[in-house]
């Protein structure tokens, strides 16, 4: 990478952190980028640096100075001391997103998990007083615990009753998917890298309202509403948390529960912002995400089409372009959710990927047997019709679910069944 490239990606991981602190209404005084040679383990800047940004601080009078960066506990403490105001790295400033959002008691308990696991290894940050020793009682008791053992335990123990309320939260996901099974209508699911436009799609494809605004993370809770594809077959869409890049393992392991929506989906539409000049590594980052989902065989396979949204925003050069790599790939479609533009041709190939691989069957239906001819569009999609001397022959298709119970219906109407 040259010097441009790699400053050009500097500026851009800059912007993202300050829309990040924008997402939780802070004022940013200011913004920068350090260089870092050599990662100092007691502060990670060095000295001279961390004197400098602490001029910089006092000037501003900042209250809180966000480091987007993974700091330990120690440098985080260091930190603090030396610039005389509250320090968070990127880690800390997500979970408090996700805390400040979380709407549901699912949302609430995994960003509960997150926040703990968080802070159990930070407790020597804060709090000068968790190295005193609490005596013990009777004389088996020993010289007693230290004050962080004891914080440690608790929060071993909050963590535990957090994990068993989850796993009851996790049950009954599993129900509402097997009373979805029994439907059963496919589900797609919409993911992709935050910001992206993933929730105004949601809403300009299945009509609803959906809480959508230009920030960050604004929607972390899951949303599922039905879909009509241009057949008029039923899906059900559904629209997950956003990704960002170094998101949290702790936050992805808290929001697994939220994530199987995804793992259970039967299709996956990776709604990428086709207008960012960041485009390329968000998608790497999403990928980053499914892969430690479990999802690889996806990501190689058929089941994710990518909708390359914001069209509306791109200049003619750039559009031209997208949409030339659009027509390259059969599993790539251009839309603005914004306008509505392309968003019926997105159905039209989420429908084409969801029925390529749904078996195709052929039916000799008698003239006079009006009733099992009627009955016919009832049981899937009719693909073709041909009127011969025998009978009509009907080919039509059906999801894998329903072949057992099509095949006894053919029977109990005196109908002959042929795989195509």
């Amino acid at each position: 990478m040259d010097a441009a490239s790699a400053w050009r990606d500097a500026q851009s991981r800059l912007d993202e952190a300050v829309n990040l602190t924008g997402a939780l209404d802070f004022d940013v005084a200011g913004a920068q980028i350090v260089s870092i040679a050599k990662p100092r383990p007691a502060t990670l800047f060095g000295t001279g640096t961390v004197e400098k940004i602490g001029e910089w601080i006092r000037d501003e009078e900042a209250d809180l100075v966000m480091v987007n960066g993974q700091l330990t506990p120690i440098q985080q403490r260091n930190l603090e001391r030396s610039w005389k105001a509250k320090v968070i790295d990127r880690t800390g400033l997500i979970l408090e997103i996700f805390a400040n959002r979380a709407q549901t008691r699912e949302g609430s308990l995994q960003v509960q998990l997150a926040l703990l696991s968080y802070q159990r290894s930070r407790l020597v940050r804060t709090w000068t007083h968790l190295e005193r020793q609490r005596g013990g009682r009777g004389f088996l008791a020993g010289p007693g615990e230290r004050q962080i053992e004891i914080d440690r335990r608790l929060i071993g123990d909050k963590l535990a009753k957090l994990r068993r309320e989850l796993e009851e939260v996790k049950r009954t996901r599993d129900l509402h998917r097997k009373a979805r099974r029994r439907v059963p209508y496919p589900i797609v699911a919409l993911v992709g890298y935050t910001n992206a436009g993933k929730s105004t799609l949601f809403n300009r494809l299945t009509r609803s309202d959906v809480f959508v605004e230009d920030m960050l993370f604004a929607t972390l809770d899951p949303t599922m509403r039905g879909l009509e594809l241009p057949s008029g077959r039923k899906v059900i869409l559904s629209d997950t948390v956003g990704f960002v890049s170094d998101l949290p393992h702790d936050l992805v392991a808290a929001f697994r529960a939220t994530l199987e929506e995804v793992l259970e989906a039967d299709l996956i539409v990776h709604v990428r912002d086709a207008s960012s000049p960041e485009t390329d590594a968000q998608k790497q980052d999403v990928l980053e995400v499914l892969k430690e989902l479990g999802l690889q065989q996806v990501i190689d396979g058929a089941e994710l089409v990518e909708a390359l949204n914001k069209a509306d925003l791109l200049n003619e050069e750039d559009g031209l372009a997208v949409r030339e790599l659009s027509n390259r790939t059969e599993n790539t479609m251009v839309v603005s959710a914004l306008t509505g533009d392309n968003c019926q041709n997105l159905l039209q190939l989420i429908e084409d990927r969801l029925t390529a691989e749904m078996p195709v069957f052929q039916v000799l239906v008698p003239y006079a047997n009006g009733k099992a001819l009627a009955g016919l569009y009832q049981q899937g999609e009719v693909l073709n019709r041909v009127e011969g001397n025998d009978g009509i022959s009907i080919q039509i298709r059906l999801d894998e679910t329903r072949v057992g119970k099509f095949d006894d219906w053919c029977q109990k109407n005196g109908l002959e069944l042929y795989s195509v």
